[in-house]
């Protein structure tokens, strides 16, 4: 029956003993408590009913604390050390360069920015272990709010107030036509040629596939609508290749086609009067609870955006 009383002793009444002891005044252990001086005495009565014994002498001269209440006071100390103890261990492992992250990622960022930037993270860090998924931008903004993955990079804008949204990387969009295509000798190509072409473009829900077609309506007046579109594709790998065999041209990001335009596989031409830019971003939930781990590779990847920014500058 003593065995059940105790197991209801709580915390804020072993509490409420310590900082009695310690003030050794009811009214200045309240205030050390964020309690009133009732409220304390309270707890003490509650514990000593508990006890089914007198925990403390009350005196003229101040508190003292009887024989239960000194085994009571030494096994509260006790509790609360571990409990110090305890919180020392998990911030160490708070602090512990190991851990997971789980990534969500449109194409272009995947693909070409990504492979690059864990690269250097994992050279610094290499027990922290990255995860990471491709999907399109719309897919990465579900899979963020889902908790389905943890930090998510995507090439449109979003808002919702549930997300942390921050601009990370720079890209711009590009023509790109085929080796030995006739507007290779061409300085510039009008929105009307291009329109009349065949085209491959990227799938619904690609953020490529948006920035462009906003663009259209915002500076050309012109839909995709209006475009010779002979294939829809899933990827910027797979547009590239259809575009390489000679399916049609298409705009891809100037990452995407970075080392096909090096070596002469693919072209860029310039549109006429047309520059397409647009930012990748970094988005991940308001409420995600950010450990050591998650801080030291958003801290990387914000580097390597001011990195790219200062290069682009030089």
């Amino acid at each position: 029956m003593i065995d059940d009383m105790f197991k209801n002793i709580t915390l804020q009444q072993m509490e409420a003993l310590i900082r009695l002891v310690e003030e050794r005044s009811f009214s200045r252990a309240a205030k050390k408590m964020f309690l009133t001086q009732p409220s304390l005495t309270k707890h003490i009565k509650n514990l000593e009913a508990l006890v089914n014994a007198k925990v403390v002498d009350r005196k003229n001269t101040g508190i003292s604390l009887t024989p239960e209440g000194k085994i009571l006071y030494e096994y509260a100390r006790r509790i609360f050390r571990m409990m110090d103890e305890a919180g020392e261990k998990i911030a160490r492992v708070h602090d512990d360069d190991s851990g997971s992250i789980y990534i969500s990622a449109s194409t272009i960022p995947a693909t070409y920015i990504l492979p690059r930037v864990l690269s250097v993270f994992n050279k610094t860090y290499p027990r922290i272990s990255c995860h990471v998924r491709t999907n399109d931008s719309d897919a990465t903004v579900d899979m963020i709010l889902d908790n389905r993955a943890e930090i998510g990079f995507i090439g449109r804008p979003v808002f919702d107030r549930k997300l942390c949204v921050e601009t990370v990387w720079k890209d711009r969009l590009v023509l790109a036509v085929p080796k030995g295509h006739r507007w290779i000798k061409k300085k510039s190509v009008t929105i009307d040629d291009l329109s009349r072409e065949p085209f491959i473009v990227r799938e619904r829900g690609s953020a490529t596939r948006s920035v462009f077609e906003e663009y259209l309506k915002k500076h050309c007046e012109s839909d995709l609508s209006d475009f010779n579109i002979v294939c829809e594709l899933g990827s910027s790998e797979a547009v590239k290749e259809a575009v390489m065999a000679g399916l049609g041209v298409s705009v891809l990001s100037a990452r995407a086609v970075e080392r096909e335009s090096a070596s002469g596989l693919l072209n860029e031409r310039p549109i006429e009067q047309c520059a397409i830019e647009r930012n990748f971003y970094l988005i991940y939930r308001k409420q995600l609870r950010l450990m050591r781990h998650h801080i030291l590779f958003l801290d990387s990847v914000r580097e390597s955006g001011s990195s790219a920014s200062r290069h682009d500058s030089d």
